[in-house]
């Protein structure tokens, strides 16, 4: 299955193009400036290099969240008119399981992916790799750094990845000691996105642009205003 996957929750975005299991072509860039001045050159620039048109596409996947607010929306809007527009199914994918899932071949048993939410809070959750299949064992949510860190096994190594671990890195260090390591991989998720998704549109679990909601886990800024 040819799938399209993008990811614009965090400014490490990406975009994606595999074939099955096999990444074909990706583009990913860390910046400061919206995804709207980009996605869409990414997306038609990976198009063009395959020869492909967005209708040679069988599948879609995106990241709903966690993450920025503006980001996920750019994201899912584009997404959505893909999906609409073309039929085919679409698989959401949180990009803290994508991030989980790309410390899936470490020797780590627990790994903990944490995304700056701004606000002096992270988004957060902790994964344990047990015979090649993640298991959430504490759940994905908005939390203070503080309250987060006091719920994680102190006794056992925990592995971090993401843009909240590299800004809180000595709060964790302070709490966990040598039990706490940090991943040098790339917040880049769009292949990890798209290889969730293919699982899930594998087994006709995708869902129509309808359905395709936004994973937040507190209201935005202009919603706090209204």
């Amino acid at each position: 299955m040819r799938i399209l996957a993008v990811d614009t929750t965090t400014p490490s975005g990406s975009v994606a193009i595999l074939d099955g299991t096999r990444l074909v072509a990706e583009i990913a860039v860390e910046s400061a400036s919206t995804h709207s001045s980009r996605l869409l050159a990414s997306i038609n620039l990976l198009l063009g290099a395959l020869h492909l048109g967005i209708m040679d596409i069988e599948g879609f996947a995106v990241a709903p969240g966690p993450g920025s607010f503006t980001g996920i929306r750019i994201g899912l809007s584009t997404v959505k008119s893909f999906v609409f527009a073309s039929g085919k199914p679409v698989a959401p994918i949180s990009s803290l399981q994508a991030l989980a899932w790309k410390l899936r071949d470490s020797q780590a048993r627990l790994v903990c992916p944490m995304l700056d939410a701004k606000k002096g809070e992270i988004y957060a959750a902790l994964y344990e790799i047990e015979g090649g299949r993640m298991n959430e064992r504490i759940a994905q949510e908005a939390y203070s750094p503080g309250d987060f860190l006091t719920m994680l096994p102190a006794h056992r190594n925990i592995l971090f990845i993401g843009n909240g671990a590299e800004l809180y890195r000595a709060k964790i260090q302070h709490h966990l000691k040598d039990k706490a390591r940090f991943s040098t991989r790339s917040c880049f998720i769009a292949y990890e996105v798209g290889r969730l998704g293919g699982e899930l549109l594998t087994a006709k679990k995708g869902v129509s642009s309808a359905q395709l909601e936004p994973l937040y886990f507190r209201i935005s800024q202009a919603e706090e205003k209204h």
